[in-house]
Order: structure tokens, then sequence, then C-alpha cells
């Protein structure tokens, strides 16, 4: 089988969560995306893009992870999370997901812009990279049965 690649943008998403919902995860307990508000309203998001995470016969696909953000707020900032001035460190789930990078413009504008508005911080941290090459090859049904 030859390898095919697709180019694609990479969006990155930083997601403040819950404690509770990062012990659930870290542990592998896979119910905590269907109950903590942000990640759902996150994942809606991305059931609602038919461009996002566009595998050919896989869609709305994601990568996530774990982990934590450090700020402090400065004078003049709204913290959604501590006090200006106090530094600050949140459990975060960071949401990762591709699409073509041929989408147009205002088509990854509006995308990003619905982000921004569903998203609990002041200033969320949202990464989109420029192209880059991921696998887009899939076995076509015949040939994964024939191997089987």
């Amino acid at each position: 089988m030859k390898i095919e690649m697709k180019a694609v943008r990479k969006l990155r998403v930083h997601w403040p969560i819950a404690p509770e919902t990062f012990s659930r995860l870290a542990k592998g307990d896979a119910a905590a995306f269907k109950e903590e508000a942000g990640i759902v309203a996150l994942l809606q998001a991305l059931s609602e893009s038919p461009d996002l995470g566009d595998f050919g016969n896989y869609r709305h696909v994601f990568e996530s992870g774990l982990g934590f953000e450090g700020f402090t707020s400065a004078e003049g900032a709204n913290p959604t999370l501590g006090e200006v001035g106090q530094e600050t460190i949140s459990p975060t789930f960071v949401f990762t997901t591709y699409f073509d990078a041929a989408l147009p413009d205002a088509a990854v504008e509006r995308c990003l812009q619905h982000i921004v508005d569903i998203h609990p911080w002041e200033v969320p941290v949202i990464e989109l990279t420029g192209p880059i090459s991921v696998s887009h090859t899939a076995l076509p049904v015949f040939e994964s049965r024939a191997a089987s």
C-alpha cells in the first residue's frame, strides 16, 4: 500500500476544565467528555463543521491531551479564573484537529470566531498552523478483508 499525504492545517485549542474532569480523563474515564460542559461545547462545534477533522472515511477526527496553563493576569484583564496580579494554574484539555489547507480563509475565520465565542477565557489560546502534511491513505474494504 502506498501512503498518500494530504496538505492540511492544524487547529489546537487549549480549554480550561475542572480538576475533577482532569482527574477522570487522566484515569481513562471517557464518560467525562460528555459531562464537562466546555468539552461538550467544543466537540459540538467540531461536529457542526464538516471541514474540521475530515479524513475521508472518518469524520470529526480529533486528538486530545491534558496539561496545565499558567498565567498572571495584568491590570485591565477580566480573568475567568484567578485574580489580577495573581499567578494562576489551570487544568487544561488540549484539543487538536485538522482541516484541508485549501479551505478558504473566510471559512477558517468563521470556525475560529465560533470557538472564540464559546471559549470561557478572555483571551483563549488557539493555535493555527500553516500547511503541513498528514497521511491520508485508507485501505479499501476489500483489501482489508483479504488480509484477514
